[in-house]
């Protein structure tokens, strides 16, 4: 205990370093984090992603916020736009997820006043040119088409659609081919003006800017957006009561499985523990499916976060039903016998190492601290996760794991001959000989 300690007091994230803050600029909240150099990156955050459309017309918010940077503004055509940025050698782009979507720019201090004022144009005043919204459009499309024969992304799309049919995360962020090929740019152009709304608006800064500059930029930009009615992200807890299966026959090299179960929601005081939790399963579930048995190249388990978070497992395999009998015994042991002192305070080593160096960038910062205030309701967690994490006990691992890990939403595409459902269904916690249960 006494090698973690000595490990985590030389972990300083950059962000950490100076101060953070928050402000309000008509109605939107402006955080700050000075990043000690002289790079300037900014985040435009509107909230509720999936939340915003319905079921036919998901891609919507995707294609719309790749049309803000790639068609052009009111006062620039797509090329000379894109030459303004070249000039400078600055970055504007627009994506979205399942519950959030961010316009971002990204440039030098030197530059900021000229980048600024291109960002909002295309925040403000894109042209939804049609044109170049075909051309988008076909992007989009082609890489869907990428996207569906690669068989990881296809098992995962499956989950989600089968795991939370009703809910919306059974909806696509990128859409479908059919949807797409429909949409129009004045359609799109109409759904982003509904979206652009003060209320659903969050903006981060990681940049050595003055606050005055800032809130200024702010207000200018703000004053042509309207305030909108009161917005707030839902949230809501999986849990299903049997496991279930679905299966798809597929021609491919492998068969690919995919469990989904409960996890933590984003204000639950386990979140973290949780977290930590599987990420020690994870090496598990590795060493046992891969190393000691051969049954995948590379098992997965990981804790998938939003507004919906749960638990998932994932395998590529010849042999579905021998790894499920692997899955269910090594569930079974982990729950009876729970993690080790040594595995989490290794854990805790790596965990932390890792996030600070993945944040030392200024987009990653950034990209943390609206990820955190979006989700969590509160940006200064992604300063204090060191504080959160260090008090974890391995008392909290296991009970966490314990309680959340259980019925789980089981998929399969492949040779649906060589794999058996009921030993899926029949899962770890209805077995007699489960001393556990849930």
């Amino acid at each position: 205990m006494l090698l973690f300690i000595a490990a985590i007091s030389i972990i300083k994230p950059a962000f950490a370093q100076n101060k953070a803050y928050e402000t309000t600029v008509d109605g939107v909240k402006v955080i700050v984090q000075p990043s000690g150099n002289d790079i300037v990156e900014i985040q435009t955050v509107i909230k509720g992603g999936l939340q915003n459309y319905p079921a036919d017309k998901m891609g919507i918010e995707s294609l719309a916020m790749t049309a803000l940077t790639e068609c052009g503004t009111v006062n620039h055509a797509k090329n000379s736009f894109k030459d303004a940025l070249d000039k400078v050698s600055a970055e504007l782009s627009g994506s979205t997820n399942k519950d959030y979507a961010v316009i971002r720019m990204n440039c030098i201090k030197t530059d900021f006043d000229a980048v600024w004022k291109l960002y909002t144009e295309a925040i403000t005043q894109p042209r939804f040119d049609t044109v170049e919204f075909k051309r988008i459009k076909q992007d989009a499309i082609n890489s869907l088409k990428e996207t569906e024969g690669e068989p990881d992304a296809a098992i995962d799309k499956f989950a989600n659609k089968v795991a939370f049919a009703g809910r919306d995360y059974a909806k696509d962020p990128q859409g479908t081919q059919a949807i797409i090929e429909k949409l129009t740019a004045k359609e799109t152009k109409t759904y982003y003006q509904s979206i652009l709304t003060r209320s659903r608006m969050v903006i981060v800064v990681v940049a050595d800017l003055d606050k005055a500059v800032i809130e200024s930029k702010v207000k200018e930009m703000l004053s042509v957006i309207k305030p909108g009615t009161p917005y707030t992200l839902k949230k809501s807890f999986f849990r299903i009561y049997n496991n279930t299966f679905s299966s798809e026959s597929r021609d491919l090299a492998t068969n690919y499985v995919e469990g989904v179960t409960s996890g933590p929601q984003l204000d639950a005081p386990d979140f973290y523990s949780f977290m930590v939790a599987m990420r020690i399963f994870a090496n598990r579930h590795f060493l046992d499916v891969r190393t000691k048995n051969g049954l995948s190249y590379a098992p997965q388990a990981w804790f998938s976060t939003g507004t919906t978070s749960v638990a998932k497992f994932a395998v590529s395999t010849t042999q579905p039903d021998k790894y499920i009998a692997v899955f269910d015994k090594l569930v079974d042991s982990t729950k009876n016998h729970g993690f080790t002192a040594a595995e989490l305070a290794d854990m805790k080593v790596t965990f932390l190492t890792g996030f600070y160096y993945k944040n030392e960038t200024n987009f990653a910062q950034a990209s943390s601290i609206a990820a955190n205030e979006v989700l969590h309701d509160d940006w200064k967690r992604s300063l204090t996760l060191i504080d959160n994490i260090k008090k974890i006990t391995i008392e909290d691992a296991n009970t966490a794991f314990r309680n959340y890990i259980g019925n789980t939403v089981w998929v399969y595409q492949g040779d649906t001959k060589k794999v058996n459902p009921v030993l899926f269904t029949n899962g770890t916690i209805k077995r007699a000989d489960n001393p556990v249960g849930q």
